[in-house]
């Protein structure tokens, strides 16, 4: 039980460091936040916890996939704001990550990429 408080402070500290951050400096904090440090830091829990290389390796493996069809919408979201207020824009934003990714899972399956 310590071990998942530790994880669970560890990683929502990011979370907010990288808020507090950004609320100085939108280049810094995007620069932060666009670092896949909560990526690296579930390839380190994984590690601590022992899972296999091969488990560890498929966690880096998808998050590369998943991260792709992601990035129109921090394209979108800017665009979005403007015109319709926060939330619906993050509503739409985030519908449009999903449209994305069920089109990027299909076209990847050709390709012998099962993501779904």
């Amino acid at each position: 039980m310590l071990w998942t408080i530790v994880k669970l402070l560890v990683t929502s500290g990011m979370i907010v460091l990288i808020s507090e951050v950004a609320k100085r400096s939108d280049r810094i904090g995007g620069l932060i936040a666009a670092l896949p440090l909560v990526t690296l830091l579930t390839l380190i829990w994984l590690r601590l916890e022992n899972q296999t290389e091969e488990k560890i390796a498929n966690h880096a493996w998808y998050t590369f996939w998943y991260v792709i069809p992601t990035l129109p919408m921090f394209l979108a979201f800017p665009w979005l704001l403007e015109r319709f207020g926060f939330w619906p824009a993050l509503l739409c934003a985030a519908l449009l990550s999903i449209v994305c990714f069920l089109g990027f899972a299909v076209i990847v399956r050709r390709f012998g990429i099962q993501l779904m």
